[in-house]
């Protein structure tokens, strides 16, 4: 399905991202059965091999490059789809302790199948993130939540700032395009702080990743239900 090995590697190291045989068969093994499993479900619209490589696995390995994650540190990805960025990541970094989590129960059906594929062991969570991280078991109990979606910058703070533990960082992957000081309101009424943010080239097109730190707990209001989030952001 992918490209071959050596052409992956060569485009991985790119990145300065080592990849190693077991990784590319594991990487060769999701590509695969994503393709197949879209053919009946929804996940992507990219299904080329090559543009699977470039858009969907290195993009999310990419991460890694720019945010220190920390070594056995827990991660929830909110909103995770087809599991972008953390399930490639987690192939890369099985040290990280992972939770996906999704509002559409196919997306996570998929997602069993392919972390059994992969022999990767990951917490399955079926909701809303604005019902889940009222929970006391998922409620500022991450280092890292993360999102790779085209809402914005207020809207996502909003769904992955609660789950994150003071000290911890939200991480959001996205487009050049957003002016992400528009968001700073919302991201400090929730305990964050914008620290850092990364603007790169993904080959032929532009990213960003903005990376909040969490530096008060989030007030118990938030976050609001889906209808008030919906009506007006923060």
């Amino acid at each position: 399905m992918l490209p071959e090995f050596e052409l992956c590697c060569s485009e991985f190291s790119s990145f300065g991202i080592e990849l190693n045989e077991d990784n590319y068969r594991k990487l060769d093994v999701y590509a695969e059965f994503l393709v197949k499993y879209n053919e009946n479900v929804n996940l992507t619209a990219i299904t080329e091999p090559h543009e699977v490589l470039r858009k969907h696995f290195i993009d999310s390995v990419v991460l890694s490059k720019y945010v220190d994650i920390s070594e056995n540190s827990s991660l929830i990805d909110v909103g995770t789809g087809a599991g972008f960025p953390s399930v490639p990541l987690k192939i890369f970094r099985p040290d990280i302790k992972l939770t996906l989590l999704d509002s559409l129960n196919k997306r996570i059906d998929f997602l069993k199948q392919l972390c059994d594929k992969l022999e990767i062991e990951t917490e399955f969570i079926h909701d809303r993130a604005e019902n889940i991280s009222k929970l006391p078991e998922y409620r500022e109990k991450f280092d890292y939540s993360c999102a790779r979606a085209v809402a914005n910058m207020s809207l996502l703070s909003e769904f992955c700032i609660p789950f994150v533990k003071v000290g911890g960082f939200f991480i959001a992957m996205k487009g050049p395009s957003e002016d992400i000081s528009l968001g700073k309101n919302a991201v400090e009424l929730l305990g964050g702080i914008i620290e850092n943010t990364v603007d790169y080239e993904l080959f032929d097109e532009s990213r960003r990743i903005v990376e909040v730190k969490k530096i008060s707990h989030t007030p118990p209001k938030y976050p609001r239900n889906s209808s008030q989030i919906k009506k007006k952001s923060l």
